[in-house]
């Protein structure tokens, strides 16, 4: 297992949220305009006084251009060549039963990354948009079960399969159950 850093993740996040913004100038009455998003509950993750759950980070990330992945890199050290297991980023949604580990995280110069995600029996995920519209995502299931739907299309996952696809519209990750869903997620920037 990797090293969990949640605390000192969410704090930095924070930051870099409130830096995001002050870059464009806007008033948190604005982002919340532009994300959808409450302006207190924009003011609680820039103060680190909330974890941010993956659909809050999804729309923040749509509003700045960004993948999670790369917000989440911009708050993590110099990212190295070698990536070993022990120093690989945990994060966890506990209030959708999402953890993602960021196997091979944004590098400059690479436009892919390597993600692990797991959802508990019976979560569900949905994102109303891609951070950025055009990605390539291939999802391959390691072990459990996965439901995606991607441009109103169902496709039901089991261990080997690997859909492939671009995101333009929203998504939805559910994990039917019984047993925990682990997967792959190679995400390709456009």
């Amino acid at each position: 297992m990797g090293i969990e850093v949640r605390d000192a993740v969410d704090e930095r996040l924070g930051v870099r949220l409130g830096e995001l913004r002050a870059e464009r100038g806007w008033s948190l009455a604005e982002l919340a305009e532009h994300s959808g998003v409450s302006r207190s509950t924009l003011s609680r993750a820039e103060r680190a006084e909330i974890s941010p759950t993956a659909s809050l980070l999804n729309r923040l990330c749509a509003v700045y251009g960004r993948t999670m992945s790369q917000l989440l890199s911009e708050v993590e050290t110099e990212p190295a060549g070698l990536v070993r297991a022990a120093d690989q980023s945990v994060w966890r949604d506990d209030a959708s039963g999402f953890v993602r580990r960021s196997v091979s995280p944004p590098h400059t110069g690479l436009r892919g990354e390597l993600v692990e995600g797991r959802l508990a029996a019976g979560a569900d995920i949905a994102y109303d948009r891609p951070p950025v519209p055009g990605l390539e995502q291939h999802i391959w299931v390691l072990d459990g079960a996965l439901e995606v739907t991607a441009r109103d299309v169902g496709h039901h996952l089991g261990a080997g399969d690997c859909l492939r696809l671009r995101v333009w519209g929203p998504t939805r990750f559910r994990c039917p159950g019984p047993q925990v869903v682990r997967y792959a997620l190679v995400v390709v920037g456009p």
